[in-house]
């Protein structure tokens, strides 16, 4: 029985334990890259809710209503495909061949996409969080507000958005299976095949399960080390104040 694990789990064929990292690596670059897409739509976001016109508050409104109410795998399913067609249409009006969208880039910004609306939101709240004090000084010594927002703003939101983006991560991380729908080779689907070919469905949805516990375990001590980093540098530079 021991053999026969070795024999599942094995890095070479007929083992899947390779195919199984593989698609673990896959999964984590479309985890990585759809948080940092979603990082960026959500600075911009944020921004725009708080600093913008009616007409940008009013359209963001609806972007994070949207996304935060209809379920994951339904937007998954619409951008996938709807994006998809919708593009190949727009090309071939203009004259252009249709083209196959690679899945890495298609995984990523339609996690990305969903990703922005929770991070605006989390950006946002951490950005009314920082005093408004600071500000009024920090613009009082002719400041930009580029200069106000990477010298005074991130640094002091840092410590009330990171609990959220925290959660946020580990959201994109378990948000990859979801592209086992669309035939994407990640994690999930690599499993299914792995235990529908072999038969041994518990082994290799116990590893998977390992796999994503891991994951979560790692992320949570590194996303604890950066919050009580940024936590001690406002209290250390509160002190020299």
């Amino acid at each position: 029985m021991q053999s026969s694990l070795f024999d599942l789990l094995a890095l070479s064929p007929p083992g899947w334990g390779g195919p199984m990292l593989w698609a673990l690596l896959a999964s984590l670059q479309i985890a990585v890259g759809a948080f940092a897409l979603g990082l960026i739509l959500g600075v911009f976001g944020a921004t725009a809710k708080i600093y913008g016109g009616p007409v940008a508050r009013d359209t963001l409104d609806l972007y994070t209503t949207i996304v935060r109410a209809v379920p994951e795998l339904v937007l998954i399913l619409i951008l996938y495909y709807g994006g998809t067609i919708s593009l190949n249409v727009a090309l071939e009006a203009l004259g252009y061949a249709p083209i196959d969208i690679n899945g890495l880039a298609a995984g990523i910004i339609v996690l990305g996409f969903v990703q922005g609306a929770y991070a605006t939101e989390i950006i946002r709240g951490a950005i009314l969080a920082v005093p408004h004090g600071e500000l009024e000084a920090a613009r009082s010594f002719g400041m930009t507000s580029t200069t106000v927002f990477r010298k005074i703003i991130a640094p002091a939101m840092l410590p009330h958005a990171l609990p959220g983006l925290s959660n946020l991560w580990l959201m994109a991380t378990k948000d990859t299976a979801l592209l086992a729908v669309v035939g994407f080779q990640e994690l999930t689907l690599q499993t299914r095949q792995a235990a529908g070919s072999t038969k041994a469905y518990f082994t290799f949805f116990i590893v998977a399960g390992a796999m994503y516990l891991t994951i979560t375990l790692v992320s949570g001590i590194l996303f604890s080390l950066a919050e009580k980093r940024t936590r001690h540098g406002i209290r250390s530079a509160g002190a020299r104040r």
